[in-house]
C-alpha cells in the first residue's frame, strides 16, 4: 500500500492511497469462491454452478463490494501509518478502481488540531464568599409567600399585580382571526404573559365594563397571520381580583412540608437549602471561570466537520424546544454558529487536560449523582434501573462527572483570590423584588 498526504490547508487533509491490483483480485477470488458455495444459478443446483459462471453473474457486485471494504480498511490503516487522527469522516474520491488495474483513491477530512495545553498550572481565580444571613432568609421567606397567593375579587379599577377575568375578540380589517378571541380568560395584568398594548387596554377596567383598543403585533410574533399586523380588540372585564399573601403561620408552615417545630423548623430548612444553593452557585462561578481561562489561553483552529455537527445539534435542540419537527423551521446556523465553536473547543481543551492529567472516571461519584436525581421518584430503584439501561443518559451523566473532576484537577493548581460578597450577589436573588419598591 502507498501512502502520500498533502495539506490543502488548516486541518484539511488530502491523502492518496494506493492499493496493489493483486492484492484486490486475490479478495475478489476468494469471495466468489465463498459466494459459489450457495449460489442459485438458473440451469445448476445450488452451489454447484462452475466459478467462471458466478464470476460473469456476481462478479460486478463483489468487486463493487471488495473495493468498498478495502478503502474502509486501508484508509485506517493509513491515517494510522501516517499518524494522523481524523476529527470527522473522510470524503472518498476514487481515481482508479478498473479490473487489472492498482486500486487508487483520495480521502479528504480533517484532522484534529495539535494541542500543547497551557495556562493549567497557576490560574488565577477568583472565589466570592458569603453566607446566608436572616435577612436574606426573610427575602426567601417572602418569596415562598409569592408562590400560594390568594385572589379575592375588589370593586376598584385594575391595578398591576391583580389578576383580571375578560372575554375578548380581536378582529384583523373588522374580520375575527383564529385565536383571537377567548370566554373567560384569566391573567396576571402586569406580568407581561399579554402584549403591552393589550394590557393598557384593560388597566383601570372594573368588573363588568367593556373597552375597546388597539394592539400592534410585532413582526416577530409566532401567529404568522398577525405577525407585524394591527388588530382591533373589544374585551369585557367580569372580574377584577386582588392578590394577596398568606400568613406565616403553622399553616403555611405544613404546606411546605414542615409538620413540626413551626417557623423555626421553616426557617431553618431554609436556610439549609439556600445555604447548599450558595456552594453550589460558587461552584458554578469557578467552573466558569476555568472554562474561560483555559479559553483564553489556549486558541484553537477547529475542524470545520465538528462544528457544523455541534450547529445542527443546537438547531435540532432549538426546534425541539420550539415543539416542531418540521425542517422547513430550522433556525438559522448563524444563532449557534458562536455556541458551537465555544463547545466544541472546551470539548477539545478538556479531553486533553482529562488525557495529559491521566484523570479516571470516578464511578462512585457517578453512583451518587445517580442517587442524587433519583431520590425524588416514588420507585427510586426503578428509577435507577431505567436511567441506568439509557446509555446515552448515563454517558452524558459519565460526561458531566469527568468534567466536574478535571475543573477539580485546575482549582488544586489555581492561584485563588477570596472576594467577599453577599447571597444575594452571587445567587442573584432579591433584586427583582427591591427593583419593584
Amino acid at each position: 500500500m502507498m501512502v502520500s498526504v498533502q495539506v490543502l490547508g488548516g486541518l484539511e487533509r488530502r491523502m492518496e492511497v494506493s492499493v496493489p491490483a493483486t492484492e484486490v483480485e486475490r479478495q475478489v477470488d476468494a469471495r466468489l469462491l465463498r459466494v459459489s458455495r450457495s449460489a442459485r444459478i438458473k440451469g445448476f443446483r445450488p452451489g454447484k454452478a462452475p466459478i467462471h459462471v458466478v464470476r460473469q453473474h456476481y462478479g460486478p457486485q463483489v468487486r463493487e463490494e471488495v473495493v468498498g471494504d478495502r478503502i474502509r480498511q486501508t484508509f485506517a490503516e493509513a491515517v494510522q501509518k501516517e499518524q494522523l487522527v481524523p476529527a470527522g469522516g473522510p470524503r472518498i474520491e476514487p481515481i482508479q478502481a478498473d479490473k487489472g488495474s492498482d486500486l487508487r483513491y483520495a480521502a479528504v477530512f480533517e484532522v484534529y488540531p495539535k494541542l500543547e495545553l497551557q495556562g493549567v498550572d497557576g490560574m488565577a481565580l477568583i472565589r466570592p464568599t458569603a453566607t446566608v444571613t436572616e435577612a436574606d432568609v426573610d427575602v426567601m421567606i417572602e418569596s415562598l409567600r409569592e408562590q400560594r397567593p390568594e385572589f379575592v375579587a375588589v370593586e376598584r379599577a385594575a391595578a398591576d399585580g391583580d389578576r383580571l377575568t375578560l372575554d375578548f375578540e380581536g378582529r384583523l380589517d373588522g374580520e375575527p382571526f383564529e385565536g383571537g378571541k377567548a370566554e373567560g380568560y384569566t391573567f396576571l395584568l402586569g406580568a407581561g404573559r399579554m402584549l403591552r398594548e393589550f394590557e393598557d387596554g384593560v388597566r383601570g377596567a372594573t368588573a363588568g365594563e367593556t373597552r375597546g383598543f388597539e394592539v400592534n403585533f410585532p413582526p416577530d410574533y409566532p401567529a404568522v397571520k398577525v405577525a407585524g399586523r394591527r388588530a382591533d380588540f373589544t374585551a369585557t372585564v367580569s372580574k377584577v381580583e386582588e392578590k394577596r399573601l398568606p400568613a406565616v403561620d403553622e399553616e403555611f408552615c405544613k404546606a411546605f412540608g414542615v409538620e413540626e417545630g413551626g417557623i423555626d423548623a421553616l426557617r431553618a430548612e431554609v436556610r439549609e437549602n439556600m445555604q447548599r444553593e450558595l456552594e453550589q452557585a460558587v461552584r458554578n462561578r469557578m467552573k466558569a471561570q476555568v472554562m474561560e481561562k483555559l479559553l483564553a489561553a489556549n486558541p484553537l483552529e477547529l475542524p470545520r466537520s465538528l462544528v457544523d455537527g455541534e450547529v445542527r445539534d443546537l438547531q435540532v435542540d432549538a426546534m425541539r424546544r420550539m415543539g416542531t419537527r418540521d425542517a422547513r423551521r430550522l433556525p438559522p446556523r448563524e444563532q449557534f454558529e458562536a455556541s458551537a465553536r465555544r463547545r466544541v473547543a472546551l470539548g477539545l481543551l478538556l479531553n486533553e487536560l482529562i488525557r495529559t492529567a491521566g484523570i479516571q472516571l470516578d464511578a462512585a461519584r457517578v453512583q451518587a449523582r445517580i442517587d442524587e436525581l433519583v431520590s425524588g421518584f416514588e420507585d427510586p430503584e426503578a428509577a435507577r434501573k431505567q436511567y441506568v439501561e439509557n446509555k446515552g443518559a448515563l454517558r452524558q451523566l459519565q460526561m458531566m462527572v469527568i468534567e466536574d473532576q478535571a475543573v477539580e484537577h485546575v482549582l488544586a493548581r489555581a492561584a485563588v483570590t477570596e472576594q467577599p460578597a453577599t447571597f444575594k450577589d452571587i445567587m442573584n436573588f432579591g433584586a427583582n423584588a427591591e427593583s419593584d419598591q
